[in-house]
């Protein structure tokens, strides 16, 4: 717990799926996929990843004119790059956007998160894929935040950091044979105790109430058979 933190600073999958950054198993099959990827950042990428910001969350129809008018409140920008489908060239609703001094960087991170472009309010956080050690990509099982709906939250991110974990006391176990025997022994006899006890009760509890049904019945139980019986033969005849 020393060196825990809301922001993650290595990525790693198990943590990224727990809402402390405690599990110590995956609970879902994106975990599992983000543990086993061999994932190599795109070398293709260019520009600096320490001036570069990540916008997600855009509207599919906002364009990189708009994106520039947007972020240039903020600083110079070098260059803006909307992220596209291969195959039909349309947007894929993120982008990254380079500035030219880190001062704008940073103010574009504190006030453009949330900020509302084409009717949709954006995300945005610093490039992870070059900058974040053992990064994964949500595509592949990784990457910070997502929806209930889907089911795959990611924690330690900024849109849902860690929650601090709860410090438990550290408490042995003498049932696990790390006690001494003569502990065990005494717990053994106590359970014992605790369970004559209970039986003692119960068995009391019992006879208290055939000693109050015997109380309520005494009338009856005095009577003797034999007039019982003729009481009967009695009462047919007055019947008759």
């Amino acid at each position: 717990m020393a060196d825990w933190a809301p922001i993650a600073k290595e990525y790693d999958p198990l943590k990224a799926g727990s809402i402390d950054g405690t599990d110590e198993e995956p609970h879902d099959r994106a975990i599992w996929r983000a543990m086993l990827a061999r994932y190599v950042p795109n070398k293709g990428v260019t520009g600096d990843p320490h001036l570069t910001l990540f916008v997600a969350r855009l509207n599919f129809q906002t364009t990189e004119e708009k994106l520039k008018e947007v972020f240039s409140r903020y600083g110079d920008i070098r260059k803006v790059r909307l992220v596209r489908d291969l195959v039909t060239g349309f947007s894929k609703g993120y982008a990254f956007v380079e500035y030219k001094e880190e001062r704008a960087l940073l103010k574009a991170h504190r006030d453009a998160n949330r900020l509302v472009i084409d009717q949709h309010e954006i995300f945005v956080d610093f490039e992870l894929e070059r900058t974040l050690k053992g990064w994964i990509p949500r595509r592949l099982g990784g990457g910070f935040g997502g929806k209930k709906e889907s089911g795959q939250l990611r924690f330690g991110g900024r849109d849902r950091p860690f929650r601090k974990p709860i410090n438990l006391p550290n408490m042995k176990n003498d049932f696990s044979g790390e006690g001494s025997a003569e502990k065990r022994n005494w717990s053994r006899e106590g359970t014992r105790d605790w369970r004559t006890r209970d039986h003692e009760r119960s068995r009391d509890k019992r006879w208290g109430e055939r000693e109050r049904s015997w109380a309520w019945g005494d009338g009856e139980r005095d009577r003797d058979p034999k007039e019982e019986r003729s009481r009967g033969r009695d009462r047919k005849d007055r019947d008759r």
